[in-house]
């Protein structure tokens, strides 16, 4: 149940109590340490002791980044109590359904740094079957569809964030800066795996995750080693910047979506001293693969590969139900140390892990294609491709020529419903150069995909693309602006 990375923070706690565990405020002023933190986990963990004596039915937890927010996860991994980790962005209906489903007992809060209990709604439901070592309960997105409820048992988050630790060289006096939301998976890297070794967490307000002054203030404040974020991070450093550079930061993460040329292209200027790494994973398998580059590479190549598998970490391309063993392109399946056994509750769901062997396989269902010397590239997602025309397109595809053009700082392809070709595909772009017209976009993406693959509306755009929680363009509400 993860008791081992729970032990060995507690342990640093005993050994270490006045080193710094999180590091608060935009000026870095606000220091928790590791004594503090887990006293605060000893006090939570034993309310719920108190009123949930059942461990194995899970809680769940909705509750914005805090310091009792991650010492209430801490308390749960101590117990070997299952925490279903929910957005502070659900709705109450939504939050219901995935309450209802995992069988939570309760939806912990918080107020003022104190728990808060609210009953499950429509009352405690049958529990489903957990798998005996779950530790987190996460869920997907839910961008195609109602989220899924990942379990990850304790055993791969323990085998993760031992292999993090390695990896980065995570340790005492090492700081961490933490961009995601505390129900993200890159937390078990920014922030479990970071307190396990005994480095000091940097989290970002969740209130100003989006305002580039506080984030290059914190960044020069708190001088962090390591730095893993979204796209959207390193596009709001690179957009805003005037001339600051953090020669602290040795390792940058790149890690949840394609970052576009331009963005890489000033992360050395940011971070002259740094490391940078693409890193691939999935919710359901935790990362997966990952490719070290250069500031070089960064700027010359329009994708960037997905690398190479972790250790432990198996991988393969699935084109036409056949293994592919040359180039070409297929779906991507993985099989990792720390990956889910499967979703909760889920029918179907042995369509998505496959058992061979002693290995279970996860279809990620993202499309790569393969050279001949065997280098991974992301193209798109099987489950974003429609038809335009009779012609099946991935509209990621057609993104992404669309941001190697020199005059688009951000693009994004939607597909509507269209009565005579299937689908419509309307292009949202952000231009960095205002002398940029449609007619233009238009003419460059002919000269570079299928003719039914051209957008049949450009929609210039002022303001930065509409994220969702995640800090991934929100197709969603991209939707909602085509009248």
């Amino acid at each position: 149940m993860s008791r081992s990375l729970a032990g060995d923070v507690i342990a640093r706690a005993q050994q270490s109590p006045d080193a710094g565990a999180l590091v608060l405020g935009g000026a870095g002023d606000q220091v928790v340490t590791y004594a503090e933190l887990a006293k605060t986990a000893d006090r939570i963990g034993a309310e719920l002791a108190a009123r949930y004596p059942d461990t194995r039915r899970p809680l769940a937890l909705q509750a914005a980044k805090s310091p009792a927010a991650i010492a209430t996860v801490l308390a749960c991994m101590h117990a070997g109590r299952p925490l279903l980790l929910a957005s502070t962005d659900l709705g109450p209906q939504l939050l219901a359904d995935l309450v209802g489903r995992s069988g939570c007992q309760a939806v912990l809060g918080l107020a003022d740094g104190a728990l808060t209990h609210r009953p499950a709604p429509g009352g405690p439901g049958a529990a489903p079957l957990l798998p005996p070592d779950t530790s987190l309960l996460l869920t997907t997105s839910g961008s195609t569809g109602t989220p899924k409820l990942v379990p990850l048992g304790g055993d791969g988050v323990d085998a993760f964030t031992s292999w993090a630790g390695s990896a980065f060289s995570l340790a005492a006096g090492v700081r961490v800066l933490n961009f995601a939301p505390l129900n993200f998976d890159l937390t078990l890297l920014d922030i479990w795996a970071t307190l396990r070794h005994g480095g000091t967490v940097v989290p970002v307000d969740h209130d100003r995750f989006v305002d580039p002054a506080y984030l290059l203030g914190l960044l020069a404040a708190t001088r962090p080693h390591v730095v893993q974020a979204v796209p959207m991070f390193f596009r709001l450093l690179t957009e805003s910047n005037a001339g600051s550079d953090f020669p602290s930061v040795r390792d940058v993460l790149l890690t949840g979506d394609h970052v576009h040329r331009s963005v890489r292209a000033g992360l050395s200027g940011l971070f002259p001293a740094a490391r940078f790494h693409n890193v691939y994973g999935c919710t359901e398998t935790n990362d997966s693969m990952l490719h070290t580059f250069t500031a070089g590479e960064a700027a010359d190549r329009d994708v960037l590969p997905l690398g190479s598998p972790l250790p432990g970490v198996l991988v393969e391309v699935l084109a036409g139900g056949e293994v592919l063993r040359g180039a070409g392109t297929g779906e991507l399946l993985v099989s990792t140390p720390f990956q889910s056994s499967g979703y909760l509750g889920e029918s179907g769901a042995e369509e998505k892990f496959t058992v061979r062997g002693d290995r279970t396989w996860y279809r990620t269902g993202d499309v790569v294609a393969r050279s001949g010397s065997g280098e991974l590239a992301l193209v798109g997602r099987t489950d974003l491709q429609v038809k335009v025309r009779g012609v099946r397109i991935n509209p990621e595809e057609v993104e992404r020529v669309l941001q190697s053009h020199e005059g688009v700082a951000e693009a994004a392809v939607v597909a509507v419903p269209h009565p005579a070709a299937g689908n419509a595909l309307h292009a949202f772009v952000r231009r960095s150069d205002d002398a940029v017209t449609g007619l233009q976009l238009r003419s460059y993406c002919a000269a570079k995909v299928n003719r039914a693959a051209i957008p049949a509306a450009f929609h210039l755009m002022t303001d930065p693309l509409p994220i969702g929680p995640t800090g991934k363009v929100s197709r969603r509400l991209l939707m909602e602006k085509i009248e």
